[in-house]
């Protein structure tokens, strides 16, 4: 730009030398031998003015010197080259008028050549600097500036910004979009919920839908982030192509996206929208080999019912989302008065289970196993209560899901195991101990740690230690799953899978690792006495479970007449009200007493 001090000083020195180039450029070619033509003074200033015009000509600004009538009295080469202009058009004497119209009829100058012309000799005329950005039609960016001189006519600098442009627009392209799926972020999304709430004012309808992967972690831990971005990806494309031009999307971090419908949204529409969303996402796609199929959880607020402000509409659409989520996922909710005050009462719960364990409100009870053939207590399950001080008692249906959302499990998981291994390293060698691993506690990557540290605390031999895991661990089935089984059933101890039957593919996990028991759901157990489905399960369960060499357990058996039949269609233990509930350790202490006593006692 002019204000380059180098550049500045060689524009400077070109007006200052005010001579006839004509005349200096024949002093130049005729060089010594035509010297008594010439003073000595002229000869001196003619070389400096081809070395100035030399140093004019090497810097990457074009530049053009106007002499007091506008008239062309120097241009670089990068003026010409930059404008893509004819040398025999553009050279000292073209007029400003000539040089103007060769400008549009190379294609840099649009619009009126007259009316170009005297704007630029105003500007001049009043002796202010100007400068301004000049779009060419290959695309390129020059910026100029027009500075007048005090003796009259002036000098313009052109540059090519087009890099510095781009790189601009990059980055701001980069401060209001996600760097992985190209969507709008946060900051866009805030901004357009913002415009769609005041265009209309306070009665403006707006939809916003806050969408939310389930189980995505699960992928991205036992597959790998490179196949969750990629996942990520292929979702955020499948939302373009649910949404219409006038609504904006957004993708607001991890497996969070959002979605604007402007004014005008009504409850139907939204869940037109979240019922396609839904479709689009849970089609099965391949990445990098793997089959995968997720489903998403939506929360729907419209505006200005739930909320005339953008904060309290966001607000209220991620409490749809989590009740969305806490009605088993894969669908969508509304935004309901009464989610403020349940999010209000899960939270305080949330700090209270934080203290818990800090506090030494959790126990363990235990609930027997029976071998149904010698009706003596085989196992012991550990089962985790928390009393509250001040809630009482409070039901493991309620804490156990905030304590896997929260990651709270992983620790209080590790606090079962530990003191449950404690408590049965005073049992009967003939006795072995039942934990339950969660999903989320599952995988935990020190988890194999966890329990042998457990066991070596304790003195527990490995062989007494039954680990019970359901289906939701084994869904992904990947390596990592099945090693990490491997390794804990390599160490001795006893792999057992919960609540068979009630997913759907239970009998196909059996083929891929070797359990050592079958625990049957209580659900089946229940139905035994008149429906003749549960009994064909049972059987079928027990013959295979023989045939794979493996321990049934029939859970849930409450009646004298449920135990008689699981034992007929073969079931090796059974677990259930009719023997015991879950009970402390000191009680549990008794009825191994009174087992003793009478070894033979009918369950």
């Amino acid at each position: 730009m002019i204000e380059d001090k180098t550049q500045m000083k060689s524009v400077s020195r070109i007006k200052q030398l005010e001579l006839n180039e004509g005349h200096l450029m024949s002093v130049a070619s005729n060089g010594p031998s035509r010297a008594p033509d010439f003073t000595e003074s002229e000869l001196k200033t003619a070389s400096e003015y081809e070395r100035v015009k030399e140093a004019v000509n090497h810097i990457t600004q074009g530049i053009i010197l106007f002499d007091t009538n506008h008239d062309v009295m120097f241009c670089n080469d990068r003026y010409i080259e930059m404008f893509d202009l004819s040398r025999d058009v553009v050279k000292p004497g073209c007029t400003l008028l000539e040089l103007l119209e060769h400008r549009r009829e190379a294609g840099y100058l649009k619009g009126d050549v007259e009316e170009y012309r005297q704007n630029l000799i105003a500007v001049n005329m009043r002796g202010k600097t100007v400068s301004q950005e000049i779009k060419t039609t290959d695309g390129r960016t020059i910026h100029m500036v027009n500075t007048p001189l005090a003796s009259g006519g002036g000098v313009a600098t052109f540059e090519d910004v087009s890099e510095q442009e781009q790189a601009k627009a990059q980055i701001e392209h980069m401060a209001h979009h996600d760097a992985l799926t190209g969507l709008p972020n946060r900051t866009q999304f805030q901004s357009r919920l913002d415009h769609a709430l005041n265009w209309n004012g306070r009665d403006a309808q707006v939809a916003v839908l806050f969408i939310d992967l389930d189980n995505f972690k699960n992928i991205n831990d036992t597959l790998g982030h490179q196949i969750g971005d990629e996942l990520l990806k292929v979702v955020s494309d499948r939302l373009r192509k649910c949404v219409r031009d006038s609504d904006a999307i957004a993708r607001l971090g991890g497996d969070e996206f959002v979605v604007i419908q402007p004014n005008g949204a009504t409850p139907a529409g939204a869940a037109q929208l979240a019922t396609r969303i839904r479709e689009a996402v849970t089609a099965p796609c391949k990445i990098l080999d793997h089959q995968i199929i997720i489903d998403t959880s939506i929360g729907i607020a419209i505006s200005p019912t739930d909320g005339t402000g953008p904060d309290q509409l966001i607000k209220n659409a991620d409490l749809a989302l989590y009740g969305a989520k806490g009605s088993g996922r894969g669908t969508y909710r509304f935004f309901e008065e009464q989610m403020d005050a349940r999010m209000a009462a899960r939270h305080a719960l949330e700090l209270d289970l934080r203290k818990a364990l800090v506090n030494g409100e959790f126990e363990l009870q235990f609930q027997p196993l029976v071998n149904i053939e010698r009706g003596n207590i085989c196992a012991c399950e550990a089962l985790l209560r928390w009393t509250h001080p001040k809630r009482g008692t409070i039901n493991p249906d309620v804490f156990i899901p905030i304590a896997e959302e929260t990651g709270l499990i992983t620790r209080i998981g590790e606090w079962v195991i530990r003191t449950a291994c404690m408590e049965a390293a005073k049992w009967s060698s003939e006795v072995t101990l039942a934990v339950n691993i969660s999903p989320v506690q599952f995988r935990s990557q020190n988890l194999v740690q966890i329990v042998t540290h457990s066991l070596a605390a304790s003195g527990l031999p490995a062989e007494r230690l039954e680990i019970e895991i359901t289906e939701a661990i084994l869904l992904d089935q990947t390596e990592l799953t099945l090693e990490k089984l491997g390794q804990l059933k390599a160490l001795g101890i006893r792999i057992a899978m919960d609540d068979f039957g009630t997913g759907y593919s239970s009998l196909g996990y059996l083929q891929k690792f070797p359990f050592d028991k079958i625990k049957i759901d209580g659900s089946f157990i229940k139905g035994l006495s008149d429906q003749t489905e549960s009994t064909a399960i049972v059987r079928a369960v027990t013959g295979l479970a023989g045939s794979f060499r493996m321990t049934t357990t029939a859970e849930g058996v409450e009646t004298k007449e449920q135990l008689d039949i699981v034992k007929e269609l073969g079931c090796t233990e059974m677990q259930g009200f009719l023997f015991s509930k879950a009970c402390s350790a000191a009680d549990l202490a008794k009825l191994f007493k009174a087992q003793k006593k009478s070894p033979h006692t009918e369950s």
